[in-house]
């Protein structure tokens, strides 16, 4: 993750909506692709504050009127929406009239917008069936229904939110956006890595899993990952939560999780090669060494990097009486899905070329 500067000279960060120091608003710029100061206009709208850009900007409507967002579109927005690069996917959001479902909604929509900066470093293809993808991504913030007295209020299958994917659509229950809840789940269920960011990128495993390998690359899925098919997803569910993981999982998978089924497998993996280009990306910009490169750069080097990288922030978290930043162990069977994932990037990245050959230059 990029670090930005203000017009005062001050330090902007990838999340920041207000200079710290000299109290202006800031926003990134859809132009430049910074985070910038933003300069009033007279017609109420702003400019890029970067003096290599200067464009006319308007806020994403999320920005403007929840401040949940700190994106900015090129006025006038093409979108008739005025929504964002990021926010213009969201299906459901939040009930606002509940109280604390705004914070939890502008922690959802950081770490989405963390996600996609991810994406767009790799130059993957994501999009709705009006951009050329199928299938369309869209997310659903929801959360669980409860009546007044605290006990389930009857409302046919929608009672309980599963955080998952289907055909593009990635839901998350909102509860994951309360630290207290979450934590209390990454425990319960032995989760080292339980975070909001975490939940993204391995949901977004499954609809990469769509787009890039259903129907046209299983064949070679299932040589390293096994049988999607045999046993059938909901049977391998039902086993792993009567028995759990194996005890050799580690042998093999990079999370007892990962054991369940290839298509846990495959998420929690992908999710793990995410995390792995992001952290070295931004130990790169903020002056911990090394390159990053994730597009051109070899996985096996990236893994050895991150691996140092891990032990030192490891024993920095231990310090403090924290957990581990990165508790993974690749293992050889792990580093080759690992390396199955870099290429199958590789030609996710060709294959968004020939969809928008712009892309190949975009980044957050």
């Amino acid at each position: 993750m990029r670090t930005y500067q203000c017009l005062c000279g001050s330090p902007l960060f990838f999340d920041n909506s207000l200079c710290l120091n000299c109290r202006r608003e800031v926003g990134y710029c859809a132009a430049c692709r910074e985070v910038v100061a933003l300069v009033p206009d007279e017609q109420g709208g702003y400019h890029c504050g970067n003096a290599d850009c200067g464009a006319s900007l308007v806020k994403c409507v999320n920005y403007a009127q929840h401040q949940v967002c700190n994106r900015c579109l090129v006025a006038p927005p093409a979108e008739a929406e005025g929504l964002c690069d990021c926010c213009r996917f969201n299906r459901t959001i939040p009930d606002l009239t509940v109280p604390g479902n705004l914070s939890k909604w502008y922690r959802l929509e950081a770490a989405k917008r963390r996600l996609f900066y991810d994406l767009k470093q790799l130059g993957l293809p994501y999009g709705t069936a009006a951009d050329g993808i199928e299938p369309s991504l869209a997310f659903d913030f929801k959360a669980d229904t409860i009546g007044k007295k605290r006990f389930w209020r009857s409302m046919a299958n929608e009672e309980r939110v599963y955080t998952g994917h289907a055909d593009g659509l990635i839901t998350i229950n909102i509860s994951e956006a309360d630290d207290v809840k979450r934590e209390t789940m990454r425990v319960v269920l032995g989760e080292n890595k339980r975070t909001l960011i975490g939940h993204f990128r391995h949901e977004i495993g499954h609809f990469y899993w769509d787009v890039l390998i259903k129907g046209r690359r299983e064949d070679g899925f299932k040589q390293l990952f096994g049988d999607h098919e045999q046993p059938t997803y909901a049977d391998a569910l039902d086993w792993y939560y009567e028995h759990g993981a194996p005890d050799d999982w580690a042998t093999r998978h990079i999370t007892a999780y990962a054991s369940m089924h290839p298509w846990e497998d495959f998420a929690e993996t992908w999710a793990v090669y995410l995390a792995m280009i992001s952290q070295l990306d931004t130990a790169c910009h903020v002056g911990f060494g090394g390159e990053s490169d994730p597009v051109h750069a070899d996985p096996d080097w990236m893994i050895v990097r991150y691996q140092q990288l891990g032990v030192a922030l490891n024993e920095m978290n231990r310090s403090m009486g924290l957990g581990d930043i990165v508790p993974e162990i690749f293992v050889g069977p792990v580093v080759e899905k690992i390396r199955y994932i870099h290429d199958l990037v590789q030609q996710g990245r060709a294959e968004n070329g020939a969809l928008n050959p712009q892309s190949q230059t975009q980044t957050a």
